[in-house]
């Protein structure tokens, strides 16, 4: 496991190359490292965050390549303040994992968000991440909103 403050792994957590770049990547996201964030990916990646239709993708079409990955990141990680993971469960095996987690979410004004989700990676042959899917619904996240 990383060691990273702003993450709380209260899963399974044996060697697992998917569960191992699934723990760089919250804690790249956490230190606001999109560059070392972005070097996880493969140029062919797919990221789906929220799966489906949403504010971050209308059109479900997910974000594409390493500059639709880029983009997501300016959309939706950039303006968050500070984050924290905390993984209740992973489930790995070969190049795919699948995280059960609350990802708490601080924005400027000081308000906080949890969102319940599953995140699901897989890895490509040279050990990026090919494919990122998150399922959360985002009503039951703007539901949790708490101002200061």
């Amino acid at each position: 496991m990383i060691d990273s403050e702003f993450i709380t792994w209260n899963a399974p957590d044996g060697e697992n190359p998917a569960r191992a770049a699934s723990q760089r990547s919250y804690d790249a996201v956490g230190r606001k490292a999109k560059e070392e964030w972005l070097a996880l990916f493969a140029d062919h990646a797919v990221l789906e965050d929220p799966v489906g239709p949403s504010f971050f993708d209308p059109e479900a079409k997910g974000h594409r390549g390493r500059e639709g990955v880029a983009a997501f990141w300016d959309l939706a990680i950039g303006p968050v303040k500070r984050f924290h993971f905390t993984v209740h469960d992973s489930f790995a095996n070969g190049p795919h994992c699948a995280n059960v987690a609350t990802f708490t979410t601080e924005m400027a004004d000081g308000s906080l968000a949890d969102t319940e989700l599953v995140s699901v990676y897989r890895l490509d042959e040279s050990g990026r991440i090919e494919l990122m899917r998150a399922y959360w619904e985002v009503e039951r996240t703007l539901a949790s909103i708490r101002t200061p």
